[in-house]
């Protein structure tokens, strides 16, 4: 069975910093684009950053370039995003997701065919 977990989301005041990381289980994506979504409460699942398999590409969103960095570690099945000077408009639940092929996704939800179930994080003022 195929699992994307994500963990640590929590409580942050403004200006602060998270790190949150998705560890893969059940099979290997290593040949897979990997990427971070979030979604606010009444709002649509938005594209925050995405990175190739390789490491050598990585994507932003407008609204987080320069504040986050998104990373992998194939060898740990791991995908990290590194969240600095957090606005509370970054506030959401964090999701976690894999590509369902070799080629780049970008920011289309449809291109996604693996999920995490998501960490909250909440950015207070």
């Amino acid at each position: 069975q195929v699992q994307l977990v994500e963990s640590g989301g929590g409580l942050v005041e403004a200006g602060g910093s998270l790190r949150l990381s998705c560890v893969a289980s059940g099979r290997t994506f290593s040949r897979n684009a990997m990427s971070w979504f979030r979604q606010a409460s009444g709002k649509e699942r938005e594209f925050v950053a995405s990175i190739t398999w390789s490491g050598g590409t990585r994507s932003y969103a407008d609204s987080v370039k320069g504040r986050f960095t998104i990373s992998r570690d194939i060898a740990k099945s791991t995908l990290s995003l590194q969240m600095n000077t957090l606005k509370p408009k970054d506030t959401a639940v964090y999701y976690c997701a894999a590509s369902l092929s070799s080629l780049w996704p970008g920011s289309d939800l449809r291109n996604y065919g693996y999920w995490g179930q998501g960490t909250q994080v909440t950015v207070s003022s």
